[in-house]
């Protein structure tokens, strides 16, 4: 899946690396889901969302595109343990303030693929690099803490409810 006004990059379907890049990726499972009321507000933790293409997770603040990238994001926690690690420090998915924290699943694989999560499907669009409010959450050095690990954006293709727990499936 190439993203609209990207240029399209012709991989010979039968080459080793499109082979690997259509291998087979492990399942994950969402560990937790928050959403942002507004601007500089503590996330809230949900158990279940409704998403909706154009609009993202229902209550969330997101005012991107509809047709943007950016609709929804996801961290995986794996990547939190790291940046807690980098840190020296205990670190909650609402301090990174994405969406989707999911576990078991490389979200890297998955760029510029369709995944299921519950009853949604989504794209996944994008890395989702830090902003400079990580030096103010974490103190110095926090922005580069979440270099390299701050997850993915997608954006919602078809709607549905998702739940803490649902599994997170590459489509193929």
């Amino acid at each position: 899946m190439v993203r609209a006004g990207a240029p399209a990059v012709a991989l010979n379907p039968n080459s080793p690396l499109a082979r690997l890049l259509g291998a087979p990726v492990r399942p994950g499972v969402v560990r937790w889901i928050g959403l942002r009321p507004g601007r500089r507000e503590p996330l809230v933790p949900v158990q279940t969302a409704m998403l909706e293409p154009g609009v993202g997770l229902v209550g969330d603040r997101w005012s991107g595109r509809p047709t943007g990238g950016r609709q929804v994001s996801l961290l995986a926690e794996e990547h939190l343990h790291a940046i807690a690690s980098f840190l020296g420090r205990e670190v909650s998915p609402d301090l990174l303030r994405r969406n989707i924290l999911v576990r078991g699943i490389n979200l890297l694989a998955l760029k510029d693929h369709q995944v299921r999560i519950g009853a949604a499907l989504l794209e996944i669009s994008g890395e989702c690099h830090p902003c400079s409010r990580m030096e103010e959450i974490f103190g110095p050095g926090g922005y580069n803490a979440v270099r390299g690990q701050g997850g993915m954006t997608a954006r919602v293709i078809e709607p549905g409810e998702i739940r803490v727990g649902d599994p997170v499936a590459r489509v193929d």
